[in-house]
């Protein structure tokens, strides 16, 4: 008897770019996709953070499975540089994840001069980056044919923190620029979407106490526990298989239940 599904699950010889993959979800995210058979490039800031990243790929896939991309994202030059380099290295793209991202203090009492400077590299980097970003890979996710993007707001976008105004209202224009390019793309078979983390073992986090995390994962985590980048990574690569089609502009929490408590 045939078998009734007809929906690949794989990701082998996919094109993927993630950025802030140096480190957290982004490194989680570019090993897990190297896992599965896909030619990764790696981006983020600092060569020799960059260069580990694919070095650890590549002594478990080969030399072909990952690229190195030092690139700061903030920039529209430096965005054009990296969109070529990964053509010229794999010859074309079909999956991207916006994944860099910054979190700095933005309060309604800090002073003038740093409020402005943070407010506007946090809107560079975890907003203005994914717009450009998406459309500088537009024409090669097409000629690829049912292109993926997935990109990486926060649990912030839902609910948020005190004196981090800037960052909260980045993720919050991640998720109103996913569903906007969801609708705009879907009609030329280029889905869309978005993961919210909740709280995560990550570089963002790692400052809080350990304590501190156990007190807050029991009081609002019904799984009462902080989530490994490894799980959020898995979500992605769920909405990058040939067989998530279906799946567009959708919005999902990876928060272990963090955002549904109420009490």
């Amino acid at each position: 008897m045939a078998r009734l599904t007809a929906l690949s699950r794989s990701v082998v010889g996919k094109r993927v770019i993630v950025t802030g993959a140096a480190s957290g979800m982004g490194r989680a995210t570019a090993h897990l996709f190297a896992d599965e058979g896909a030619r990764v490039a790696v981006v983020d800031l600092g060569d020799a953070r960059v260069r580990a990243v694919v070095e650890e790929i590549a002594a478990l896939h080969g030399a072909a499975a990952a690229q190195g991309f030092v690139t700061d994202v903030a920039s529209l030059d430096a965005l054009k540089v990296l969109v070529a380099g990964v053509v010229e290295v794999f010859g074309g793209i079909d999956i991207l994840v916006n994944n860099a991202g910054v979190s700095l203090i933005t309060s309604a009492f800090q002073d003038e001069e740093s409020f402005e400077s943070n407010w506007a590299s946090t809107l560079d980097i975890n907003l203005t980056a994914h717009a450009r970003l998406i459309r500088l890979c537009l024409p090669h996710l097409q000629a690829a044919g049912n292109g993926r993007i997935v990109n990486i707001a926060s649990t912030e976008s839902i609910v948020t923190t005190a004196g981090l105004a800037a960052y909260a209202a980045s993720k919050a224009g991640v998720v109103g620029l996913t569903k906007s390019f969801a609708v705009e793309l879907g009609r030329h078979g280029i889905t869309v979407n978005c993961i919210c983390p909740g709280p995560i073992n990550t570089g963002m986090t790692a400052g809080i106490d350990d304590t501190a995390k156990a007190t807050y994962a029991r009081r609002r985590v019904p799984l009462r526990r902080y989530g490994d980048p490894e799980e959020v990574a898995h979500m992605t690569l769920n909405l990058c298989l040939p067989a998530s089609s279906f799946v567009n502009g959708a919005v999902i929490p990876a928060d272990g239940g963090m955002t549904i408590r109420h009490t």
